[in-house]
């Protein structure tokens, strides 16, 4: 029973979603953020989005709120001068828009600060969705210790603010543990993929001549130049074969310079649409994902994976991580270090193969353990707990 009914509420509470990232673009976080909005609502919320006008000029509506804010040569919101673009306005969309009950808030951790502020002058909870541990993850990258320290800082002063904290994963938690969160602030409500929207039915690109798909975020924590490396090893024996890598990210220059030699067989196509992605992962001959060791993220849980078996695709995976055993322990695909000889010999395997398509018996297990509507409907019960608790913002000690 919901405590609206045991209150005797009438008025809809609200709830605000502060995020960089929002539906359509094709991330997980937009995935996730769509979701918990849709969950929310399923709870009698309105729930009003405070994001950015993405690639393909989205319009903002009376439900998403999107402003323009700078963007890398990738077309990713990421970097100093691309968050602030992002965190200022969003003070001010904070103190002067609609009023709220509750406001949940994605890293980076300086969206986490600047939630707390507006919501300490407004006195309203605010929930803080935890899919990353930016601490955690600068200890592998080359970053002065005065920004590691500072960005350290201001995630823990973010978290501490927290009412509640929404983990995806038993390996966030810790992370999140490690840096002094409270562990009774801490709800881990999983993952998935919107198992609608990534199915087998529906459109799919012509798999001839075969493909591999790589759709996702291309930076050091992924490593995604080892499918690069390894593709050319599969090139000099398939002639015909092909490797498409949408999304984009630091890595993308890095990774369209070792593609150069293989010519239009390997295709950058871009920031597309998710209906684009399950279009090509429905015909692909395998799906690609990568968790690159020793950079700080091997607790990492890529949504990639889930929604290449969502349509049926088996999946490539290279590295380490949760992922790692579920591909192997399930079936999925086939699981390798992160080694582009040992890649190009999965890839080989699924070339040889006649062309594989997982099972029924995966698709309802990925259903009932890893649907994006599930974890979402854990989140809005956290997100609705807080309100109902009448939360004020922690003091901080």
């Amino acid at each position: 029973m919901n405590d609206r009914t045991l209150t005797g509420a009438t008025t809809p509470r609200r709830a605000t979603i502060a995020t960089r990232v929002y539906e359509p673009e094709a991330a997980a976080a937009a995935y996730r953020l769509g979701n918990l909005t849709r969950a929310l609502e399923r709870l009698g919320y309105r729930v009003t989005v405070l994001t950015t006008k993405s690639p393909g000029a989205r319009r903002s509506s009376t439900r998403v709120r999107r402003w323009p804010v700078l963007r890398d040569r990738s077309g990713a919101v990421r970097g100093y001068l691309q968050y602030l673009s992002f965190d200022v306005p969003l003070l001010f969309r904070l103190l002067f828009g609609p009023r709220a009950d509750v406001v949940v808030a994605e890293p980076p951790p300086t969206t986490g600060v600047v939630t707390r502020i507006a919501c300490a002058m407004r006195r309203v909870p605010y929930v803080y969705f935890s899919a990353d541990v930016m601490s955690s993850a600068l200890t592998a990258v080359k970053v002065s210790g005065i920004v590691r320290r500072a960005v350290t800082a201001m995630e823990r002063w973010a978290l501490r603010g927290a009412a509640e904290i929404l983990a995806i994963s038993d390996g966030v938690r810790n992370e999140l543990e490690q840096l002094g969160t409270d562990p009774a602030k801490i709800s881990v409500i999983g993952t998935g993929i919107d198992t609608a929207l990534f199915s087998p039915d529906g459109e799919a690109e012509d798999a001839e001549p075969p493909y591999f798909l790589y759709a996702g975020t291309m930076s050091e924590f992924q490593g995604a130049a080892v499918f690069v490396d390894a593709f050319e090893l599969v090139a000099a024996e398939h002639p015909d074969a092909r490797l498409v890598m949408f999304g984009g990210g630091v890595d993308i220059d890095l990774l369209t310079a070792k593609a150069a030699p293989l010519g239009n067989r390997v295709a950058f196509p871009g920031f597309v649409d998710a209906e684009v992605v399950a279009r090509w992962t429905r015909g692909a001959t395998a799906s690609l994902a990568s968790v690159r060791p020793g950079q700080g993220y091997d607790f990492a849980f890529p949504t990639k994976t889930l929604a290449s078996v969502s349509c049926g695709t088996p999946v490539v995976f290279a590295g380490v991580g949760p992922l790692r055993e579920l591909v192997t322990d399930h079936n999925l695909g086939w699981s390798v270090d992160w080694d582009a000889r040992q890649v190009a010999g999965a890839m080989l395997d699924a070339l040889r193969a006649p062309r594989r398509r997982l099972g029924r018996s995966t698709l309802d297990w990925l259903d009932a353990n890893y649907s994006l509507r599930g974890a979402a409907d854990r989140g809005a019960a956290a997100v609705d707990a807080v309100v109902g608790l009448r939360s004020t913002v922690p003091s901080d000690n």
